[in-house]
């Protein structure tokens, strides 16, 4: 019966969600759209001309947003890449270059690195988040593992003065994350964008300038 009345309570929330109606009216497939759009005004990080990879982008809300961004080019394509990772199919959004499958794995990233002719990225975005168990301790480890991933990559591909901007939660790893992300990029901040719900432990972290450029 509660699980009933949570799943009540969920879906009016979402219904009556300010953000879920906007991505509704703006076109977009999701409301997480509107975390990164201000974090991108605030910090400008999105330009064209940019390449831009987006791990974990299903259902392809911060990809249709970088689309957008880097639109304006005459024939109405964009100036700069989109690279979109996920394990789950993604609806085909225009300009945009998905590979499904685990960016951990090897053959998925021997497919990005085909695309990318051994061009630097200028930004590396990541949404990702791993199915929570409800153990914090647990939880942790697997958000500090994804984010570990992330910094890899991004010091594997970015430019030496990209970015890197990844979901995180507060909770037992989160001081050991920031800690990561200093010792790779020379400037940390952490963003919580309006559309993140008050309730939730998520949170942003921005990494930007490589310390240690391959």
């Amino acid at each position: 019966m509660a699980k009933n009345k949570f799943n009540q309570n969920w879906v009016h929330d979402h219904i009556n969600d300010p953000y879920v109606k906007l991505a509704q009216k703006e076109g977009y497939r999701a409301r997480a759209v509107y975390k990164l759009k201000e974090i991108d005004e605030s910090e400008k990080l999105i330009k064209p001309g940019q390449l831009i990879v987006d791990l974990g982008a299903t259902p392809g809300s911060w990809s249709q947003y970088v689309r957008n961004k880097l639109a304006g080019k005459e024939g109405g394509g964009i100036t700069g890449e989109i690279f979109a990772l996920d394990l789950l199919p993604m609806e085909p959004i225009a300009d945009v270059q998905f590979i499904q499958g685990d960016f951990r794995e090897e053959v998925v990233l021997n497919q990005l690195e085909s695309l990318l002719h051994g061009r630097q990225l200028d930004l590396v975005l990541s949404d990702m988040a791993p199915n929570l168990s409800g153990n914090s301790t647990v939880d942790s480890a697997r958000v500090e593992y994804i984010i570990e991933l992330a910094i890899e990559f991004a010091n594997a591909h970015l430019k030496p003065t990209g970015a890197l901007l990844v979901k995180c939660f507060h909770g037992p790893s989160y001081n050991l994350i920031v800690d990561l992300f200093k010792a790779n990029f020379k400037t940390v901040s952490n963003k919580k964008p309006k559309a993140s719900k008050d309730k939730s432990s998520e949170i942003f972290l921005l990494g930007k300038g490589l310390k240690h450029p391959q």
